[in-house]
């Protein structure tokens, strides 16, 4: 066999080093603009972040403004899309990767379908929920017309993520637990969905991640930007952090300015709790399927 020359060697651990570099300088320059906009973002929202802010309702007036319907607003749509779409996810994806015979035009249809959803502009699932939900089902601007709509946005990621989670489940698992005598039931409540939950939760809450922070599908239903007051009940109308932070942003005064960088500190939070929880989650699913 013929040996590869030093000279080739050289250009090829060469071009590799520089690929190593470039990459590292990407990472870099993404990093160095993320932390510039961090600090950007806490220099002008640490001021008015009290108290005060998080009690208040929004008002013409910046010294009196508040975020206090918009953070209720995010937890009842975040509450209700979980409601809609993590079980018709996770049981959709079941019936793919477990159930279905893939073999089966049926099958290979939805998995297509599932796949390009995933990639459609979330501004498109907004005008389907408006056409569906709020002209045809006559839900109007409720918090129940978004939360659907949400749902929709959600439900391919929560499709992919947990089918994914599925099949890193060893297939020695599922056969030991047929050879024991379990139905096909009984391997998917009793075997499957255990050792898969690290990875479900993972997927679900990365999932809900993105619902939280989405504009265009609520502005396209038509969520409002001032609510003075608390939504009550699933059909009240509502409205979000991004659609309140925005609304400030967009105002010309720099009150209003350092509110919405308050407001994003606010949001940053929501989101980064969420992915701690998801964290913790995992982890405690991971020990009890090891143990």
């Amino acid at each position: 066999m013929i040996g590869t020359t030093a000279p080739a060697k050289s250009r090829r651990y060469a071009f590799g080093r520089a690929f190593e570099l470039a990459c590292l300088l990407a990472i870099s320059i993404g990093m160095l603009a993320l932390a510039i906009l961090l600090v950007d973002i806490l220099v002008r929202g640490v001021g008015t972040l009290n108290w005060g802010f998080l009690t208040s309702f929004p008002s013409r007036f910046p010294n009196q403004a508040g975020i206090l319907a918009a953070l209720v607003g995010s937890i009842w749509l975040l509450f209700l899309t979980a409601l809609f779409a993590l079980p018709t996810g996770i049981a959709a994806a079941v019936w793919l990767e477990e159930i279905s015979d893939r073999r089966n035009w049926l099958s290979r249809v939805i998995e297509v379908n599932i796949a390009n959803l995933a990639g459609v502009p979330s501004i498109i699932y907004g005008l389907l929920g408006l056409g569906v939900f709020v002209r045809m089902l006559g839900l109007g601007r409720s918090i129940l017309a978004g939360s659907l709509t949400m749902a929709l946005l959600v439900l391919p990621i929560v499709i992919i993520n947990t089918r994914e989670a599925l099949r890193a489940v060893p297939p020695s698992q599922r056969e030991a637990a047929y050879a024991l005598g379990a139905t096909r039931s009984q391997v998917i409540w009793g075997v499957v969905l255990p050792a898969a939950l690290p990875g479900i939760l993972t997927g679900t809450i990365l999932a809900l991640s993105r619902a939280i922070g989405e504009t265009a599908p609520l502005i396209t239903i038509g969520a409002l930007t001032f609510i003075a007051f608390l939504p009550t009940s699933a059909f009240d109308p509502f409205t979000v952090l991004p659609i309140q932070i925005f609304n400030w942003v967009s105002r010309p005064q720099k009150e209003f300015h350092a509110l919405a960088a308050s407001g994003i500190i606010i949001l940053l939070v929501v989101l980064l709790s969420m992915n701690a929880l998801a964290v913790i989650l995992r982890d405690r699913a991971r020990r009890k399927v090891q143990w």
